[in-house]
């Protein structure tokens, strides 16, 4: 067992003065008076204060069982106390560890999730509508809320696209969805299907990180190209009689977002605004971990949106996450909203790269 703190001393102590730094800022009023930066003050001294708890109770539990060796030889209960405090070093040293695996910073932001219909017609739009309720009874479960922002139905049910935004009191929600980026594949007999054949269809999902605030994201009125049009609803057909639908196009990146959702153009405008705040804060965040040479497999993975990431058997009720080899045959249950185990299959991957990348 090493129990030298010596290898990881220098990057806690300065998480530990950077815990104490937020700790008084939050201790002041007027940061209060900043929703924004007291949500990111808040969030990040969460983080922070699992890495000191578990520093403080791991030099405790060193100091303890130096002290119970030193009596074992006077009373055996104490070498049975040395015994259990070792096992309980060796569960710190492994959770601390893991608690210093550098992460994303957009973790512990919420998400906005995109999904749309493939190849497939019907058939991948109604598929877009499971994998809609999947996500909305999961948050339901976890004590999320989501909004739809905007969304296109399709003929027969389901969404040719949707975009919904998911958040939490504690936020932290776009470092689990962010593993469903990627293509979703689904296998069964479409209600179209007359023959009874089973046909191969798929919907897309991106997800992106919410900014906390507006001005986060810096938008120049100059840099946007803002269209207004008549929103339209299954098949085409107008459902309303006013310009109320919004196209904004951030000019510098050619990043697009709209939105025909609400009836009033000021209510799309905001929603668009939004929606584009995200992808833009997606767009920076991968170039900078580009530059920074930071893209590690298993996240190249996650943000390759063209990639195929998982297959929903209905025949067999069997899923398939084709990035982890994770396979249950409880489909009917995750697309309840049970999702937990195939998202997590995801994250316990990722962390495993990560700790590989710090050796």
């Amino acid at each position: 067992m090493d129990t030298d703190l010596s290898s990881v001393e220098a990057s806690v102590r300065s998480l530990l003065d950077e815990h104490e730094r937020i700790e008084a800022e939050l201790a002041n009023p007027d940061v209060h008076a900043n929703a924004g930066l007291a949500r990111k003050l808040t969030r990040r001294y969460s983080e922070l204060d699992q890495i000191a708890k578990t520093y403080r109770e791991l030099n405790q539990c060193l100091s303890d069982v130096e002290d119970a060796k030193d009596l074992a030889s006077e009373d055996p209960a104490f070498a049975e106390e040395a015994k259990n405090l070792e096992d309980r070093i060796e569960v710190l040293q492994d959770k601390l560890r893991e608690l210093l695996i550098p992460k994303d910073p957009d973790d512990a932001r919420d998400a906005i999730v995109e999904v749309k219909a493939g190849e497939g017609g019907d058939e991948s739009a109604l598929f877009a509508g499971d994998l809609v309720r999947m996500y909305q009874r999961w948050a339901d479960d976890r004590g999320w809320t989501t909004e739809v922002l905007d969304s296109t139905e399709a003929n027969l049910g389901g969404y040719k696209d949707i975009t919904i935004a998911i958040k939490s009191r504690e936020g932290g929600v776009y470092g689990w969805l962010k593993f469903e980026g990627g293509v979703h594949r689904v296998q069964r007999v479409p209600v179209t299907e007359s023959q009874g054949r089973i046909h191969t269809s798929a919907a897309g999902v991106l997800v992106f990180p919410e900014v906390d605030e507006p001005e986060e994201i810096h938008l120049d009125d100059n840099d946007l190209k803002i269209d207004v049009y008549r929103s339209s609803g299954p098949g085409g057909q107008s459902v309303n009689t006013t310009d109320s639908a919004v196209r904004i196009t951030h000019l510098p990146t050619g990043i697009v977002a709209s939105c025909q959702n609400e009836k009033s153009q000021l209510q799309n405008k905001e929603a668009a605004l939004r929606m584009l705040r995200a992808r833009i804060l997606a767009k920076q965040a991968e170039e900078a971990a580009a530059e920074a040479n930071d893209m590690r497999r298993s996240q190249v993975r996650t943000v390759d949106r063209s990639e195929r990431i998982r297959t929903y058997n209905f025949p067999e009720n069997r899923i398939v996450d084709h990035r982890t080899g994770f396979k249950a045959y409880n489909l009917d249950q995750v697309l309840d909203g049970r999702l937990d185990d195939v998202v997590e299959s995801a994250r316990a991957a990722d962390r495993a790269a990560r700790l590989d990348d710090i050796g």
